[in-house]
């Protein structure tokens, strides 16, 4: 397996003139100065060239893009600035150009985005719904293929750190919103940093279609992990990164591996979509055309992950089930949700949610029984899958103001009160 990503590269190498010879030929009949571009004969080949085009590219990573935000009914502008960096991740705020600040300070929100193949740009959607009312940063993780050898490893128990030294450094009236994969380690690092006593324990954190404990509504993704154990997932995922790349000799979980699970998953629907979309290009239907290359450009832009992150967190939150066993360890030291005391919990699921099953997040709220009750909330969102958890329609329209009004009836409780006034 050592050797796959090099042929992996080689057979996109060896794809890359006949890749540019489609390009070539797609944009020689769309120019509207040949006479052949008005032909509707020829649309089929042009449509042709484009997809294959489009399925043997590759697909950089892709930019947040937000121009401006909708505050107060008044459209302001929107930047984003790195506020925090290590060699595995950088967090970014999205800087809102207010002429006046509200009277109190919107409440930070940090977003936890998954460490899992995508980018965190995955999240423009999550990030844009609550720009209006918040002060919104994101991690944005490292592709481990870009990061040399000489700056360390990263696993489980570094991404935890990571995430303390985030929130102590945000802190201490910080919002997280941990979206699937980080609810673990954030639950954790909440845990830690309560036994801890820290001032900079956040206020709240909403838990979104996370596995917190899988041996609830199993999937297929938590069944596969039990089915093959970890000597399957060393054998068979794990491979170097080529001399093409910085991080060149480093073991990752690469992203094509991670893209091609996903897509076998629902593959009649990428199927079906690819048809669409050269139906849609055939009979010159730009808008849907369009619709389709804006998701699937985000898609299929992947990252890589260290083996040692991948492999731990399959080991400790599929097969073992470590956390809500009570048997998670972090540094040698065992992680205690019953310390969780004063961050207050949001478990939000969706009724279809084919990775997380219903009731794996909600589970956070059982396992803290000392965080008192008026604390805690759940959320389950009828008719959306994994992605509607955090995208989508519904987000927009019922999730996301169901977020903001718990972090803003948290914000404002005696007990977060009390506990910002201490640590002010």
């Amino acid at each position: 397996m050592d050797l796959a990503y090099v042929w992996y590269e080689t057979m996109r190498a060896m794809l890359a003139p006949a890749r540019l010879m489609a390009d070539m030929t797609r944009h020689g009949l769309q120019n509207p100065a040949n006479p052949l571009a008005y032909s509707q004969y020829l649309r089929p080949l042009t449509a042709a060239c484009e997809m294959f085009e489009r399925v043997t590219r590759r697909y950089g990573k892709p930019a947040f893009g937000f121009d401006n935000t909708i505050v107060d009914g008044v459209a302001v502008p929107v930047s984003e600035r790195v506020v925090w960096s290590r060699p595995f991740c950088n967090v970014i705020a999205f800087d809102r150009g207010l002429v006046h600040g509200p009277a109190e300070p919107d409440p930070k929100l940090l977003i936890v985005a998954p460490m899992s193949g995508h980018y965190a740009t995955l999240l423009r959607g999550t990030v844009e719904a609550m720009l209006p009312n918040h002060r919104v940063f994101i991690t944005d993780w490292a592709d481990a293929r870009m990061v040399p050898l000489l700056d360390g490893h990263f696993d489980l128990d570094t991404y935890i750190d990571y995430l303390r030294d985030i929130f102590r450094d945000l802190g201490p009236d910080l919002h997280i919103m941990a979206v699937c994969q980080p609810a673990v380690p954030v639950l954790a690092a909440v845990a830690l940093m309560e036994a801890q006593e820290s001032q900079y324990v956040p206020v709240s954190m909403t838990l979104m279609g996370g596995p917190i404990d899988t041996h609830r509504s199993p999937t297929a993704v938590n069944c596969l992990a039990q089915e093959r154990g970890m000597g399957w997932f060393e054998q068979n995922c794990i491979t170097l990164v080529p001399a093409i790349y910085p991080g060149v000799f480093r073991r990752v979980y690469p992203g094509y591996l991670q893209l091609s699970g996903f897509m076998a998953m629902n593959l009649d629907r990428h199927v079906t979509a690819h048809n669409d979309m050269f139906h849609h290009l055939v009979t010159g239907d730009g808008e849907s055309a369009e619709k389709h290359r804006d998701f699937y450009d985000e898609y299929l832009a992947v990252m890589d992950l260290t083996a040692e992150f991948y492999l731990q967190t399959v080991q400790t939150v599929f097969v073992d089930r470590s956390l809500p066993k009570g048997e998670m360890m972090h540094a040698g030291t065992r992680v205690d949700l019953g310390a969780i005391r004063r961050c207050a919990i949001l478990a939000v699921e969706g009724e279809n949610d084919d990775i997380s099953g219903v009731g794996q997040t909600k589970a956070a709220l059982d396992l803290t029984p000392n965080l008192p009750a008026e604390r805690k909330a759940y959320h389950l969102q009828e008719e959306v899958g994994h992605y509607g958890v955090f995208n989508g329609s519904r987000y927009r329209s019922v999730i996301a103001p169901r977020i903001a009004r718990f972090i803003r009836e948290m914000q404002g409780t005696p007990t977060a009160s009390r506990y910002l006034r201490e640590v002010g």
